[in-house]
């Protein structure tokens, strides 16, 4: 674990309903669900209460692009969401390709054999977890942070 930074990581994955959220231990072996937030007025203050109860070294937010890797309206809504929770928090926050992560959750539930109706409550925790789990992995194996920083603009409310 050469260029791993020790500490435990939320995973982000903003949607237009639902924000799923993750967590991985300090040694960044797992990560595993925490709560799908409901997307409204209170999502950042949820997010942050999980922020101070789990202490994470950073949050990884998905940035969603689509297959050509262009922005849509998506990304523009996770990247206000990404600031927002940094100016908020005072944790650092990295932005990180999620292509994928929404589909491979997907497939993973039915392959354990959940309908997608019945996946809605959870999908956006498993997104989140996928793109955690690639953002160590990829720390891990590279020795270099994955994902782009958000800039630290203001000072936390």
């Amino acid at each position: 674990m050469s260029g791993y930074r020790r500490g435990v990581r939320l995973g982000i994955d903003v949607g237009k309903a639902r924000v799923g959220v993750s967590r991985c231990d300090p040694d960044g072996m797992l990560a595993v669900p925490v709560e799908t937030v409901a997307r409204s007025e209170q999502s950042l203050t949820r997010i942050a209460e999980l922020a101070v109860e789990h202490e994470p070294l950073e949050f990884v937010v998905g940035l969603p692009v689509n297959m050509r890797g262009d922005d849509t309206p998506s990304t523009t809504d996770a990247r206000e969401f990404a600031a927002a929770l940094q100016r908020l928090t005072g944790v650092p926050v990295r932005m990180m390709d999620e292509r994928l992560s929404t589909v491979t959750a997907h497939a993973a539930l039915r392959s354990s054999g959940r309908t997608q109706r019945k996946s809605r409550s959870i999908v956006d925790q498993i997104a989140a977890v996928v793109l955690l789990q690639h953002a160590i992995d990829t720390e891990k194996s590279t020795g270099n942070p994955a994902g782009s920083v958000v800039p630290m603009d203001e000072e936390p409310i």
